[in-house]
């Protein structure tokens, strides 16, 4: 299939798909006579995979080490398993981070109401202080 098919089938665009194989993610596709790409099912499951990993927020250099592992299948999982651990790591700091963010919006958002002119509005002058 060309590059088209490839993109609607997996839900990527062109650009994203080139992108990936910049970067070594996808495997390189055959060539036509024309020395047109041609992509079949095996880059298609590729790039779902890609896809399902950007899903979960996982970066491009952990999707290459999990492309690694899945390439060697006899290897142990322990480094997917920590992989997938830190990754964890760094949502739950995303996620406070998260909370934070939102406390300290909630209690800007206390410092003002619709009755005072733009002079006395608390939100702008915590965020001039």
């Amino acid at each position: 299939m060309k590059i088209g098919e490839l993109a609607k089938r997996s839900g990527c665009s062109i650009q994203t798909i080139r992108f990936y194989e910049r970067k070594g993610l996808l495997s390189k596709p055959k060539r036509t006579e024309a020395n047109y790409r041609s992509y079949d099912k095996t880059l298609l499951d590729e790039l779902i995979f890609i896809k399902q990993c950007r899903s979960l927020d996982i970066s491009l250099k952990e999707i290459k080490s999990l492309i690694h592992n899945k390439n060697n299948p006899e290897q142990s999982c322990s480094s997917v398993n920590k992989l997938i651990d830190e990754h964890i790591c760094q949502v739950n700091e995303k996620i406070e981070e998260l909370l934070n963010l939102k406390s300290t919006l909630e209690q800007m958002a206390q410092s003002c109401d619709a009755d005072k002119t733009i002079k006395e509005c608390g939100i702008l002058n915590e965020l001039s202080a």
